[in-house]
């Protein structure tokens, strides 16, 4: 099993953990940033795949199939189905939705395999921002479970209220989390004096759940 501090290293050195003065969504001033978007070698995505099926086998959460929300999902499900197989011999199916419903050929917003009614699902996700991708992938898998929700990193911020988002979705959904990394570990592999470490500490007391 692969450690933290190499996930964060991995993540830096392909140039998706990035650390400056930068504007998010919800127009917080932070310290750092996380654009999956740079993954975008083949050596990326494998090992990418490794870390995600590492996290998935450590969660010991029993499912039947893996969920890709589209875009940024559909390669993560993929590569994580990968390396289950490659390095745990677990082979389970996987699936995805298109943005659109295709009204021609075989049809509809799924792609890859079809869920049963009751089958367990996990979602792979990058980054949880506002939680809208999850609901939204809920809407679609109507009929069966979902065991649980996989993400790189956890930013550990204040949704709505005074709970992390991702506390919200556990709260409201009934949904498990697993996050690779949290800010706390990208804090705590910072050198103290670092100030990079100094400015992410002041982000999180400022803004990180209660």
């Amino acid at each position: 099993m692969r450690d933290k501090n190499e996930f964060i290293e991995f993540m830096m050195s392909a140039g998706v953990l990035t650390f400056g003065d930068f504007t998010t969504k919800s127009g917080r001033k932070t310290p750092y940033f996380v654009n999956t978007g740079n993954y975008k070698t083949g050596s990326h995505i494998s090992q990418l795949g490794d870390y995600y099926a590492d996290s998935v086998t450590r969660s010991g959460v029993e499912f039947d199939a893996l969920f890709g929300p589209a875009y940024k999902g559909i390669t993560l499900a993929a590569a994580t189905a990968s390396s289950l197989y490659r390095n745990h011999g677990i082979d389970k199916p996987y699936f995805f939705n298109r943005k659109e419903a295709k009204d021609h050929g075989e049809g509809g917003k799924i792609v890859g395999y079809k869920p049963k009614d009751g089958d367990k699902i996990i979602i792979i996700e990058d980054v949880v921002t506002a939680g809208t991708a999850v609901r939204e992938s809920l809407e679609l898998l109507q009929n069966v479970k979902v065991a649980a929700l996989f993400v790189s990193v956890d930013r550990m911020e204040r949704g709505a209220g005074e709970k992390s988002t991702i506390d919200e979705l556990q709260d409201e959904l009934k949904i498990k989390v697993y996050s690779i990394i949290t800010a706390r570990d990208i804090i705590d592999y910072l050198a103290p004096g670092d100030p990079r470490r100094e400015k992410m500490q002041k982000y999180l007391s400022q803004y990180g759940a209660k």
